[in-house]
């Protein structure tokens, strides 16, 4: 049998696993080698679906081997194989599964790298289950004591929030990145999500819930005292007062500008839609176009 004959190997472990009246116990060591070398002569010749299934196959050998962690990395190659056929639930399913296998091993890191390649992978097309995916990812690093790997994957989050405009959703993703940092006292990764959730809120008019959130997160003291709390109180005067040359100002300030890039860009777009003036408790509603605003 030649070896560069990816179908015959198939055929061939496909054999070593199956009983029958002369062989009464699978050989699954062989089989499975069998199988990764297909998978890989298969993938060289840019047979994407059949090199798919013989890492599946070759996953379930190293599982039936109890090694885990092998499984896991055939199951990781089928899932980046789904993903350039774009069958994007089975790049979802098959990264699950590797991260659940990576936990078997007791590797969480892993683990947790395996749903955030799946995340990165759905992003434009699956949108919802991307966010589903990157919280599941921080909840493993937390879960293990590795808070301030989950930072990037709460950015990440909080992004693709707002391209789905769940403009809530994504500060609380920003607040969560917060409450991480305050566990490893990163404390300027802290402010800083502060403030970009009490700017997303802004972005979404939602200005009672920024300014409750300002009021929360200044009861911590590493905030209460930082720059980004003073640029979030300015902020909110300037509503308050209806300045809204003073709220661009700051939105171009060098503390904004050291936000995330997706807070930089809602900020530089302050104030947005129906911009309600506050004004000794009574609220007035201007509608903002372009540069000018005009009473109603």
């Amino acid at each position: 049998m030649p070896v560069s004959d990816p179908e015959k190997l198939i055929a061939k472990a496909d054999k070593l696993t199956k009983l029958s009246l002369t062989r009464w116990s699978a050989d699954w060591r062989n089989a499975t080698l069998l199988y990764e070398e297909a998978a890989n002569l298969f993938r060289v010749a840019k047979k994407n679906e059949k090199a798919k299934e013989a890492f599946e196959k070759a996953s379930k050998g190293q599982e039936m081997l109890s090694s885990p962690w092998d499984a896991a990395k055939d199951m990781e190659s089928a899932a980046a194989l789904a993903k350039e056929l774009g069958n994007w639930n089975e790049v979802s399913d098959f990264y699950g599964r590797a991260s659940e296998l990576y936990m078997e091993c007791g590797r969480p890191q892993p683990a947790s790298d395996a749903l955030v390649k799946a995340a990165r992978a759905l992003e434009d097309t699956i949108p919802d289950a991307a966010v589903q995916l990157y919280n599941e990812a921080s909840a493993i690093l937390e879960e293990d004591g590795k808070e301030q790997m989950t930072f990037d994957l709460y950015c990440a989050a909080s992004s693709v929030y707002v391209k789905l405009e769940k403009y809530s959703a994504a500060a609380t993703s920003l607040l969560q990145l917060g409450l991480a940092a305050d566990k490893c006292n990163a404390t300027n990764s802290q402010c800083k999500a502060y403030l970009g959730a009490i700017i997303v809120y802004l972005y979404a008019h939602d200005f009672k819930q920024a300014e409750k959130c300002y009021n929360d997160c200044s009861q911590v003291d590493a905030f209460l005292r930082s720059d980004q709390n003073r640029c979030a109180s300015k902020l909110l005067s300037a509503y308050t007062e209806g300045d809204i040359e003073e709220i661009k100002r700051l939105a171009q300030s060098s503390t904004v500008s050291n936000l995330d890039h997706v807070v930089i860009k809602l900020a530089r777009k302050l104030p947005t839609g129906d911009f309600i003036l506050i004004t000794n408790n009574s609220v007035s509603n201007f509608t903002l176009d372009g540069d000018e605003k005009q009473e109603r």
